[in-house]
């Protein structure tokens, strides 16, 4: 059997570096996660996805809860990082909220449909898992928190607020719009609720002109 990403070559193992093989088997899980769920995906099924042994897929994960917490590291990391490049990729305060909205679409929009492992994921009381979805919400804000306060000069807990706001909309209009099939073209959803978002934001004054 040949397996994805090469794995196998001419019936026998193909030897890759560590990273490269923990990406494979990463990547593997993440189709059986989502496809199945936590709790009726099995080692089994990864393994035979990514093809590879059991014993290889244990070398590098010991068990289904610590690769699952992989993935999780994984694509909590990638959401907040592209939340922190929009605010840092441009001073326009407008254009800041279409980038924090549109990492949300693009999120859930992505083929892998990993949203589901953070959002959807059927361990979501268990406390490791629930962590790191706190961990995505709470580094988002941040992010857009920093912004608002240097640029109005309101306190932190009210910046908070706001982000929040901000966060919390993307999140549920960006999951609504995908249950919903998509039925409002992504670009113009995006724009709808950035839009939306900045009209709220937009009547803080910057620091030092009147408010």
């Amino acid at each position: 059997m040949t397996a994805a990403g090469g794995a196998q070559t001419a019936g026998r193992p193909t030897r890759l570096p560590r990273s490269a093989r923990r990406k494979q088997l990463l990547a593997a899980a993440q189709e059986v996660f989502v496809a199945q769920g936590y709790h009726s995906a099995a080692m089994d099924d990864i393994a035979e996805r990514a093809g590879v042994s059991k014993p290889v897929l244990y070398q590098h994960f010991p068990g289904k809860m610590e690769l699952y917490l992989a993935l999780l590291d994984t694509h909590c990391d990638a959401i907040v990082a592209t939340v922190r490049d929009a605010m840092a990729s441009t001073i326009d305060n407008k254009e800041r909220v279409k980038g924090a909205v549109r990492a949300y679409f693009d999120f859930v929009d992505h083929e892998s449909e990993a949203f589901r492992l953070v959002f959807e994921s059927d361990l979501r009381n268990d406390p490791a898992v629930r962590e790191r979805v706190d961990r995505v919400e709470q580094g988002c804000i941040a992010a857009i928190t920093d912004t608002i306060m240097s640029d109005t000069g309101v306190s932190r807990s009210r910046a908070e607020l706001l982000a929040s706001g901000l966060v919390g909309a993307a999140e549920t209009a960006a999951q609504f719009w995908l249950a919903n099939g998509r039925r409002v073209p992504k670009g113009e959803a995006e724009a709808l609720l950035a839009s939306l978002s900045w009209r709220g934001i937009a009547s803080f004054p910057l620091q030092g002109e009147p408010g």
